[in-house]
């Protein structure tokens, strides 16, 4: 080998880690009432830091999903193909449980859930999408008793069969989501897609649907128009006869990002749909749905989150520069200190939310908490993803630009999260409803911040401000006041949770306003020692 071939300098492949050995992570997984799945959430770190898996996830998004729509006989099949990978990864997750099997019943379930399904995305984030989806249609379809005892069973195991067969012959099923169209987005009240009765009880569907991801699931749920307005139909892509119900996919979209995952436009022309909850209450239907895919979105973030600071404190702990290595220069510790305070309070967040969704079938004040908390985490938490992985890919330097680095896969990744479920004012807007409408939430809210009245002063200034802002509220300032209240949500968190170093860090840059625009400018003095002593490395 010549001479100038000889690589040093370069920081070793980060692989075959646990990826739940994450202090922030556990400590909240014991705290929720899940700490009985420790060990196998350990399970699920180990492998989702395992050299095949990342192969998986590397393949899955070389080899992008591809869409045939005939056969060459001429006949339509509407079928996508992905790489074995994908199916890999995606038959992993739903082994884990981290779809359907989540509403077995068991307490802590939620919390366990959700702590494996933020690690297992740090694996690949793409085959994601139709796990929580399917995750989160369980619930609406309990609306439909007769289509839950049918299709339930099969979304709720832990068994995953791809292809497009008969349901009845399957023992796994996977469910994705037909909301938006072109004309509407998220104002879905102005849906064009109209369904019409059958005589058999059925509804024929007509329409296009603007963005409807993995499409090779075997149900969907659907909004169309009846007389009596916007309805909720589970959509099968078999019929139960075992013939193919007309779902023409006309594209995939070409996205920034998760392109592992197909994302679709399907057209219906006839296309046979099962009613789900009443006519005109199809968005009351999926509102149970919409709060559990916007938790997920809220753990995703936090999961790649988790992992651009993991990549960066690793890179930089191995690579040198000007007599050490990049970790020991206290600018570069200034910035590695503050993307770890943002991400752990990203993940005591999502946990604590996860906690809500627990307790709340039993416990009106966590249904409540739930309500505003999702609401605020799904808002703030995906809002910090994109500038927390710019980041932390910069950290990297010119090996951060690099594909191979991963980097770019996670940055192009980030800002799906607060766009999918809800992009920022929707939430935001969101936030203003529920402040208007239901005090039981409000008053949730602030008897989780007041539980750390006391410990901070510079906390008790931010709630009362907060308070103040609460006094007008209008929509032009609902940003501002989703952000605030957000923080001082994550504050009063950290305060009575987390070691002293990040508590009092994070409160002095975050809800005390000491930080400036960009990341690495913490006020003087804090325990930088200490919060990186909470960086998972695994």
């Amino acid at each position: 080998m010549a001479p100038t071939h000889v690589v040093t300098n370069q920081a070793p492949d980060l692989v075959d880690v646990d990826l739940a050995a994450d202090p922030p992570l556990l400590e909240a997984v014991g705290r929720e009432g899940a700490g009985w799945a420790l060990d196998e959430l350990h399970q699920t770190g180990r492998r989702a830091g395992s050299a095949e898996v990342r192969d998986w996830a590397d393949a899955a998004h070389r080899n992008e999903p591809r869409l045939r729509t005939h056969d060459r006989f001429g006949h339509r099949v509407d079928e996508v193909d992905y790489d074995p990978g994908y199916h890999a990864l995606l038959g992993e997750a739903v082994s884990r449980g981290f779809a359907g099997a989540v509403w077995e019943g068991r307490p802590g379930q939620h919390v366990a859930r959700a702590a494996g399904f933020l690690v297992w995305s740090q694996a690949e984030a793409g085959h994601g999408c139709p796990v929580s989806m399917t995750h989160a249609v369980v619930p609406a379809l309990k609306h439909a008793p007769e289509l839950f005892a049918q299709y339930g069973p099969g979304l709720m195991s832990r068994s995953y069969q791809p292809g497009l067969t008969d349901p009845s012959s399957k023992t796994g099923l996977l469910a994705g989501m037909g909301m938006t169209e072109k004309q509407g987005g998220s104002d879905v009240r102005t849906n064009t897609t109209t369904a019409t009765p059958n005589a058999d009880g059925t509804y024929s569907l007509t329409g296009h649907k603007w963005f409807t991801s993995a499409p090779m699931c075997d149900v969907f749920l659907v909004l169309a128009q009846t007389a009596a307005g916007v309805t909720c139909f589970l959509v099968p892509r078999i019929l139960p006869d075992g013939a193919r119900n007309p779902f023409a996919i006309q594209r995939l979209k070409d996205k920034l990002g998760n392109r592992s995952n197909a994302s679709s436009e399907p057209e219906f022309d006839g296309t046979i749909g099962f009613r789900v909850g009443d006519e005109g209450r199809g968005v009351r239907t999926i509102i149970e749905m919409v709060a559990c895919t916007r938790l997920d979105n809220a753990l995703g973030s936090a999961a790649g989150m988790r992992d651009a600071v993991r990549r960066a404190v690793w890179h930089t702990q191995h690579r040198s520069a000007f007599g050490s290595t990049l970790v020991e220069k206290p600018l570069m510790r200034a910035v590695l200190a503050d993307l770890t305070l943002e991400s752990e309070a990203a993940v005591t967040l999502a946990l604590r939310l996860a906690g809500a969704q627990d307790r709340s079938a039993t416990d009106e004040h966590e249904a409540a908490f739930r309500r505003i908390g999702v609401t605020l985490g799904k808002y703030w938490i995906c809002k910090r993803q994109t500038a927390l992985v710019g980041e932390a890919l910069e950290c990297l330097g010119g090996n951060g630009f690099v594909e191979e680095s991963g980097m770019p896969r996670l940055f192009r990744e980030s800002p799906l999260n607060s766009i999918w479920e809800g992009s920022g004012n929707v939430n935001a807007l969101d936030l203003l409803r529920v402040l208007g409408r239901e005090p039981a939430a409000v008053e949730a809210y602030r008897a989780e911040v007041e539980a750390a009245a006391g410990a901070d002063h510079r906390l008790d200034a931010a709630w009362k401000a907060v308070q103040d802002d609460l006094r007008d509220v209008s929509e032009d300032r609902a940003r501002w006041l989703a952000e605030r209240m957000a923080i001082v949500l994550q504050g009063s968190l950290l305060v009575r949770h987390a070691p002293p170093a990040v508590a009092d860090a994070f409160v002095g840059s975050r809800v005390a306003g000491e930080h400036g625009a960009a990341f690495g400018t913490l006020p003087r003095g804090v325990d930088v020692d200490g919060i990186l002593a909470r960086v998972p490395l695994g």
